[in-house]
């Protein structure tokens, strides 16, 4: 078995989580950063980062990163950290497919006292239930005998230019107690908050899928009582700052639930809840909440523009923000797009402008052209979806320019004063 000090490092998917992971191992040690992706690895030899995690001079910094799409350099490596996305499908269900490719690839290169460490987001038990026995079928190696496995989740916070890698306590977990160290040892190298090292790989799987989950149901709290409050006319924001006074209130807000985390996680534990025989209630309760919120924004603002007798068939809406949240260029999975298509089906013309997002993305991923200025007085609706802070620092004032005289201003995230805006969540 390879100790730490003679592992040959790879970092298997270089997306939001791969590529500050491997960059932070890179500036005390040679690191492979593999992806199936030619462009975006022909981009990072070039030192540009798409995700924007990075930029890059802290690319250059990463002295011992090296980039390839070629299976053949990872052979050289005995230590392999896989960071690929792990998405729903259509019927909300776990899709599995880039970590099961990603294992078949690993397979393909795995040698004896080899260690392959997933950090993908999964329901407890997925690593040796379901990526171990296609490493051990294309390779022909014995799980805990000839190679080893790990599980330390993510905790990337895309856009969080604070919360970085090194400043996020890690945890860890191994396939035996000695492999349990050694991964600890590993990641103990660049993260300064700490390490802990969980008893199981399963545990470390229910930590972290548990993480977001509470998230998601705090954030459903707080949308019941914002749609509560709403029909009490009060202003949610205001009760929320009220009760912030109080040490221990959690200071959670309203809002669409995106995202490849917050708005994905909850169902990977259902469903093995359900594999298992337990229909889990308040967690789905709360994702059904939180789906519908795009729904209930855009009916919130149709009664606010009948309101002020604006024809609502034929209107013009500005969605300020596509992203899955702010200051992040992301679009998997936003909920923004619930908003655009509700309005939609209202026969509302939406123009959708976010100084964030990529043009082409937005276009196949969602069939939107977005625009680059959105056109002054032209508006009769204008939704502030996304808190970007080119966004922000306009003002209200700045963005009703952007309305026609009769119109609604829609803060959506709450981020100006409620005098300013006309509506918000």
């Amino acid at each position: 078995m390879s100790r730490p000090s003679e592992t040959r490092l790879a970092v298997v998917g270089l997306g939001y989580v791969g590529l500050p992971l491997a960059a932070e191992f890179a500036k005390g040690r040679e690191v492979l950063g593999f992806d199936i992706n030619e462009g975006r690895i022909e981009a990072l030899r070039g030192g540009v980062d798409a995700t924007q995690e990075l930029s890059a001079e802290e690319l250059a910094e990463a002295k011992g990163l090296r980039f390839s799409c070629d299976l053949e350099d990872l052979r050289a490596c005995n230590t392999y950290i896989v960071t690929v996305p792990t998405p729903i499908d259509e019927h909300k269900r776990p899709d599995l497919t880039p970590l099961l490719r990603a294992s078949e690839t690993l397979g393909k290169v795995l040698k004896p006292g080899d260690l392959v460490i997933y950090e993908s987001t999964v329901y407890p038990g997925a690593t040796e239930e379901d990526c171990v026995p296609v490493l051990e079928r294309v390779s022909g190696l014995r799980f805990n005998e000839d190679f080893f496995a790990g599980y330390s989740p993510e905790r990337i916070n895309p856009g969080d230019k604070e919360h970085r890698v090194a400043s996020i306590m890690k945890v860890t977990s191994g396939s035996t107690p000695e492999i349990a160290e050694r991964v600890d040892a590993l990641y103990r190298e660049i993260i300064t908050a700490g390490t802990h090292c969980a008893p199981s790989i399963r545990v470390a799987e229910a930590a972290k899928v548990i993480e977001n989950t509470q998230r998601d149901l705090n954030i459903a709290l707080m949308n019941e009582l914002a749609i509560i409050f709403n029909r009490l006319d009060i202003d949610t924001e205001a009760v929320l700052e009220a009760a912030g006074t109080k040490w221990n209130f959690l200071p959670f807000r309203p809002g669409l639930v995106g995202g490849h985390c917050i708005g994905v996680d909850p169902y990977y534990l259902t469903h093995k809840a359900q594999q298992v025989g337990y229909h889990p209630q308040i967690i789905l309760a709360g994702r059904r909440l939180n789906d519908d919120m795009g729904a209930y924004a855009v009916s919130s603002l149709v009664k606010a523009m009948l309101r002020r007798r604006i024809q609502v068939e034929g209107a013009r809406v500005l969605v300020l923000g596509l992203t899955f949240k702010e200051n992040c260029p992301d679009l998997r999975n936003t909920r923004v797009v619930d908003v655009v298509r509700e309005l939609e089906d209202y026969h509302v013309r939406v123009d959708v402008h976010d100084p964030w997002a990529d043009p082409d993305e937005a276009r196949a991923e969602y069939g939107y052209e977005l625009v680059a200025e959105p056109e002054e007085g032209a508006y009769d609706a204008i939704v502030l979806a996304v808190a970007h802070e080119q966004l922000r620092s306009l003002g209200a004032a700045a963005m009703r320019r952007w309305g026609r005289q009769e119109h609604v201003l829609f803060d959506l995230k709450s981020v100006f004063p409620r005098e300013d805006s006309d509506l918000r969540l």
